[in-house]
């Protein structure tokens, strides 16, 4: 007996996998949401993010940060949502949207200083790396556990329709969030409320070492929003057009009192999940390599290519460009920022420290003023 939902190629069929940019890197004009411009500085910011990640890990190995988690291979999809969202909008990441902070005005070297946990750190060392936060560009905190910021993306939301504000939240997580109980407790929510949120699931193919069939029988990710009555679209993620243009037409959706979709970005982690990842140990070399064919970044350079916008010798002067930005913000960072004040240890748990924490304070002070080895500002 044929089990009618699971045809073979049905839901790929009802959510078809949407690309702007061609093999050869030619786009129909009328399907680009982009100017020329526009789709130059992106490229610029994809390269930023792809310098900025690999330096990161080499930091990490050598010990001058602890811990690093990027997006290798997943920058159009980073790039592409945050880029097609207004600024008023509120973004709710998950971990590896470091660079959509840099775009909403980040400065560089405040990120730097988030890795390192020195004072220019404005998580005040409470958070891990590279769990950055910057609130006036509307980007909200890094959260470790999975899918913790759905539901957080569609309460901001809400709120916002209530108070009568035109803002629309976005937020982001891997396939494998959507096999968490805050994926269906925010999803569910958006629905039956119509609440003005776009869900971006950056379909990566792994949850950390468990491949995507292993860990949902859907055959498409999108196909789940028909379970919670939204939309749900299906784009390639290594296509910056692609993004872009769903994510426009999401948030036309969501601003308009359409409700919420969920947007699906087929990509790939080319790298391991972090810092702390091995990925030899549970995939081989082929796999990875037929995907680095498919670059997002090489991909948007055939289609600036082909718009004539982008000389042969550009591309490597752009990530010159890039390496030095980062070079700076790292001596930066490392050089001029001291330590945190051991006081930071309680600002921002209660309005005002509790006495428990005052007296805990106190004799922090005195182990550290009786030790000669410690340098740390009191």
């Amino acid at each position: 007996m044929t089990d009618p939902v699971n045809v073979p190629g049905r839901w790929e069929r009802e959510f078809p996998l949407q690309t702007v940019i061609e093999e050869d890197g030619s786009a129909d004009p009328a399907r680009v949401t982009l100017t020329d411009a526009k789709a130059l500085d992106l490229f610029r910011w994809m390269i930023l993010s792809r310098e900025m990640d690999e330096r990161m890990v080499q930091l990490q190995r050598q010990g001058r940060i602890a811990f690093y988690i990027g997006a290798i291979g997943e920058e159009a999809t980073v790039l592409g949502t945050v880029a097609g969202m207004e600024e008023r909008d509120w973004l709710f990441p998950s971990y590896r949207e470091h660079a959509g902070a840099l775009y909403r005005g980040m400065p560089f070297v405040t990120f730097v200083c988030d890795l390192l946990g020195n004072a220019g750190d404005r998580m005040l060392g409470h958070q891990m790396p590279c769990h950055e936060a910057w609130a006036p560009g509307r980007f909200v905190s890094i959260s470790a556990p999975i899918a913790t910021q759905v539901p957080q993306a569609v309460g901001a939301a809400w709120a916002a329709r209530i108070r009568g504000d035109d803002m629309v939240s976005l937020t982001w997580f891997g396939e494998g969030a959507t096999s968490a109980n805050d994926f269906h407790t925010g999803a569910n929510f958006a629905g039956v409320h119509k609440v003005p949120v776009i869900m971006v699931c950056r379909n990566n193919g792994w949850a950390i070492s468990v491949p995507r069939e292993l860990q949902t029988a859907s055959e498409t990710i999108a196909q789940k929003a028909v379970a919670y009555g939204i939309h749900g679209e299906r784009v390639d993620g290594n296509d910056l057009l692609a993004v872009h243009a769903a994510t426009q037409r999401a948030r036309v959706r969501a601003a308009s009192g359409l409700g919420p979709t969920l947007l699906e970005c087929v990509t790939y982690r080319v790298e391991g999940h972090s810092t702390s990842d091995d990925p030899r140990a549970y995939r081989g070399a082929e796999e990875v390599d037929a995907w680095r064919d498919r670059d997002p970044i090489l991909r948007l350079g055939r289609y600036l290519t082909w718009r004539k916008l982008l000389p042969p010798d550009e591309v490597e002067a752009l990530r010159a460009e890039a390496r030095e930005r980062i070079r700076r913000a790292v001596e930066d960072a490392e050089t001029f920022a001291p330590k945190p004040s051991i006081q930071t240890l309680f600002q921002g748990v209660y309005a005002e420290p509790l006495w428990q924490q005052r007296e805990q304070l106190d004799e922090l002070r005195a182990a550290v003023a009786e030790d000669p080895r410690t340098s740390h500002p009191r």
